[in-house]
């Protein structure tokens, strides 16, 4: 997720520290806790939403090709209030859904071959939390493509979509989400709320690093697709 920032006097050792220890780049778990004898300090996030204007603009995204793969598309809304959020849903529990319960970015399967990736995602985003994106949103670009790591969910690619929006309006769940919210970004990308989520495997047991926001864990394609995010902006 976000890079820490620390005293510049100490920042490359301090860098060079973390990747020996983890390979992972947030250590902290509690807010003001000292990382290797220097305080912590929270990003600057209340120009989000420009920051990532003008990082997107005019930017080639990596595209993925998997032979076989289904085309699916997110959309990250971010509100440009000072305070700004972002949009997630809660994915509703279901036989069957790999992703049955879990936090995610609103989205879904490209309709049709023919049908744009960022259309699918504006679509799916009204489906799943009432936000009208074609009227109220603005594009701001697409992120790199994903796809899953493991071999026991089905091949998917799935592409990232940024919206800007005004200010954050009311969501409202549909039929695939139990909860449609928004959560702010200074709660996104505090070290604080890093975690790790243990997933079961036929494998074994396997640790993948996630977000802790109250009762609510975000990891797996959401977290990469934050931690692309916060990458490009510098956070």
């Amino acid at each position: 997720m976000p890079r820490l920032r620390v005293a510049a006097c100490r920042e490359a050792a301090v860098r060079r520290q973390h990747a020996a220890d983890s390979g992972h780049p947030l250590l902290p778990r509690r807010r003001g806790r000292l990382l290797l004898g220097w305080r912590v300090r929270l990003p600057e996030l209340g120009d989000l939403a420009a920051r990532l204007a003008r990082e997107l603009a005019g930017r080639e995204p990596r595209r993925v090709v998997r032979e076989g793969a289904r085309r699916a598309a997110v959309a990250i809304v971010v509100s440009e209030d000072g305070d700004p959020a972002v949009v997630f849903i809660r994915r509703k529990v279901r036989a069957g859904d790999p992703w049955s319960g879990q936090m995610a970015f609103p989205g879904g399967f490209q309709a049709a071959d023919r049908e744009p990736l960022q259309t699918t995602a504006a679509r799916e985003t009204l489906e799943e939390t009432g936000l009208d994106l074609a009227r109220h949103g603005r594009p701001l670009g697409a992120l790199d493509d994903l796809s899953p790591r493991t071999p026991y969910l089905p091949p998917l690619i799935v592409t990232p979509f940024v919206f800007a929006l005004a200010t954050r309006v009311a969501l409202m769940p549909g039929e695939e989400a139990d909860e449609a919210l928004w959560i702010p970004a200074r709660e996104i990308f505090d070290p604080a709320n890093q975690a790790s989520y243990t997933l079961s495997l036929p494998s074994g047991a396997h640790d993948f690093p996630a977000i802790q926001v109250e009762d609510r864990m975000v990891w797996g394609l959401t977290e990469r697709i934050l931690r692309q995010l916060a990458d490009l902006v510098g956070i």
